[in-house]
């Protein structure tokens, strides 16, 4: 079983791109706080949710993640191996309130 629950606040606002084939990818980072550290975390989520992600999640909201922990590795041009972890989301639940939100959206204007 391949299955992971985060709680955190965003660390930056989502980025939404699309794949040749049409499929919405909406990228985003949460800060994770624990009692001694904080962990930052890569999260992709796909089509409609990844939609939503990147209409309703902006910088300092918080929420919750569940999805499936994903290690890829890539080639760098000097030629080593370099390795990486994202979260791919299976659900988001938006846990920063609406008000704060619209608060949050005006001071920023």
């Amino acid at each position: 079983m391949n299955k992971i629950i985060l709680i955190g606040n965003l660390t930056r606002d989502t980025e939404l791109t699309t794949t040749q084939n049409g499929t919405n990818i909406a990228t985003f980072s949460i800060a994770v706080n624990s009692s001694k550290e904080t962990d930052f975390f890569t999260i992709k989520a796909y089509d409609k949710l990844g939609e939503n992600a990147h209409k309703y999640l902006k910088k300092g909201n918080k929420c919750a993640v569940v999805g499936a922990i994903h290690n890829k590795n890539y080639k760098a041009k000097d030629g080593t191996t370099k390795y990486y972890t994202e979260i791919v989301a299976d659900t988001i639940e938006f846990l920063t309130p609406k008000e704060d939100q619209v608060a949050r959206d005006i001071v920023n204007k």
